[in-house]
């Protein structure tokens, strides 16, 4: 089964803190943008304006679309995030990457590459069977409501071939009417962000969206 992964994007606190919140309530992951104004174009908030409960029964998946992902690793290892993914086309990919997923290991977070639609996945080959999950990007960088580039399903199979075991993500533009599709292509969680925040009841979007891949 696919799990749905309610998205949060924003630099408003307020915000931040009624959407954590109210997802806390229902999802099983919660998904949080993180974006530095460089490597995408918009700005969320910082790390150090991040924060959840102690005592949760979620999972918290921080990603990080930022260009220089290795400055933020102490503050990474202060929150104690369930995950953070990171992207190949950072600057650090090939030099850093493996270092700073190393760290994060030894204090029991999961490490994960994105891939932006146009990136060779084969070039990062060895990147790949380091890390515990693959997020395949077909959205808008650094912003929710874009439409969803699903042609980036075709590196599954070649993921596959670099590791069997990292579990797959995908995120932009997930909907009610694509989700099936998604789900169907062996995405294990699908980040879904304006069609949950846009909704009049955000908890019943919810509750539809993962009723639709239920049994995939």
């Amino acid at each position: 089964m696919s799990i749905i992964a309610p998205t949060i994007t924003t630099d408003n606190p307020n915000v931040y803190a009624e959407r954590m919140a109210e997802y806390s309530q229902f999802a099983h992951v919660i998904h949080i943008d993180i974006t530095d104004g460089a490597f995408a174009p918009s700005q969320t908030l910082n790390l150090n304006q991040l924060y959840w409960p102690n005592d949760r029964s979620f999972q918290v998946h921080l990603h990080l679309m930022v260009q220089n992902p290795s400055a933020w690793a102490s503050q990474i290892v202060s929150l104690a995030p369930d995950a953070i993914t990171v992207h190949a086309e950072s600057d650090q990919a090939k030099e850093k990457l493996p270092d700073l997923f190393n760290y994060l290991a030894k204090f029991n977070i999961q490490t994960g590459l994105a891939f932006l639609a146009n990136t060779d996945v084969s070039e990062y080959s060895d990147l790949i069977s380091q890390v515990d999950s693959v997020l395949l990007f077909g959205g808008n960088l650094g912003y929710q409501g874009g439409q969803a580039d699903l042609s980036v399903l075709d590196k599954i199979a070649q993921v596959k071939q670099y590791s069997q075991l990292a579990i797959l993500g995908y995120d932009g533009g997930a909907n009610a009417g694509n989700v099936v599709q998604i789900a169907r292509s062996g995405v294990d969680i699908i980040n879904v962000g304006s069609a949950i925040e846009n909704a009049s009841d955000r908890k019943q979007a919810f509750v539809d969206l993962q009723g639709l891949v239920r049994n995939i």
